[in-house]
């Protein structure tokens, strides 16, 4: 464990080594079976049981005390007001670059949080599912900026994570199909007044532009899952590949002439284009500098493990 330092000041942070962290699971018990994890993960992602227990189990046991201590802060407000006591939910985001594992993790930590007694309802909302439809983003000439902040209905997003904030029992939100890659015309996701929400997306950690809220003022607690650049592009290229024998197959993919291409180089062409006029630039300019909003980062090595901690203590 070491405290973080930037010239000379010490900072709210502290950084960890994975045995470090690994050791404050405490007695958190694991209860996933690697059938279930199989079910959590997302395309091409190699994380392991030994992952879960390592790094996620003591993130989940942080995340229950900081839910404990935020409920007491509530409560305590509430009482100053002389409101019912009505525990307010508590809102996690997850941000980074796309083919980073965020989704894995989001999946991993709703079924984590779900088992411990306290807050059993964890609800996990995609920001995907705030996208502009399609038809919006080419009438606006954003279709080849799909995933940079412009291209996501930020008003509707903190509209959608305030009314949970409030209590409201449930909200109705947009369906995203990574099938159509389209929002679904009609369809709607409810979500019902949760102990815990999970947010997970790429621009989750956006400041707000002046005189406005976002999203992430909201939260009480996020998540930044950082790697090199060159280990993510390495992984999207491996998911893209992967899509290719799989969802891509499908005639409805929207993506279903990347399966039937026979040559394999105009294929990973398209997809080296991709990342690097499209998903490697929201990374640098949008993504990676809303890192230090962050109140933990989980540094990946590349083979997908994390490596070490950085925690902001205060």
């Amino acid at each position: 464990m070491s405290q973080v330092t930037k010239n000379g000041f010490t900072s709210p942070y502290v950084e960890l080594d994975r045995p470090a962290w690994a050791a404050l699971r405490a007695a958190t018990p694991l209860s996933l079976t690697e059938d279930e994890l199989a079910e959590l993960r997302g395309t091409a992602d190699p994380t392991s049981l030994a992952e879960v227990r390592d790094i996620y189990l003591p993130l989940s046991r942080l995340l229950n005390l900081y839910v404990g201590a935020t409920r007491q802060r509530h409560a305590a407000v509430r009482g100053f007001l002389g409101e019912d006591d009505q525990p307010t939910p508590f809102v996690i985001g997850i941000a980074g670059s796309v083919a980073v594992g965020k989704s894995t993790i989001a999946r991993l930590l709703r079924a984590l949080l779900a088992q411990w007694p306290d807050h059993p309802h964890v609800e996990l909302v995609s920001t995907d599912n705030f996208l502009y439809p399609n038809a919006v983003l080419a009438e606006r000439e954003l279709m080849h900026r799909k995933g940079f902040p412009e291209s996501f209905d930020r008003r509707a997003l903190v509209r959608f994570v305030s009314r949970i904030k409030a209590g409201v029992p449930s909200v109705d939100i947009p369906v995203y199909s990574h099938l159509a890659y389209d929002i679904v015309p009609g369809a709607a996701q409810t979500v019902y007044r949760p102990d815990i929400l999970v947010v997970e997306g790429i621009n989750v950690l956006q400041p707000p532009s002046a005189g406005r809220l976002a999203v992430a003022d909201f939260f009480d607690f996020s998540l930044y899952v950082d790697a090199k650049r060159e280990h993510i592009r390495s992984w999207y290229l491996e998911r893209f590949e992967a899509l290719r024998r799989t969802r891509f197959e499908d005639p409805r993919s929207y993506f279903h002439n990347m399966a039937t291409l026979a040559d394999d180089a105009a294929a990973r062409e398209f997809a080296e284009r991709t990342w690097r006029t499209i998903n490697e630039v929201n990374l640098v300019h949008n993504i990676a500098p809303t890192r230090g909003r962050a109140t933990l980062v989980l540094y990946k090595g590349e083979d997908h493990r994390v490596r070490r901690v950085r925690l902001r203590k205060t």
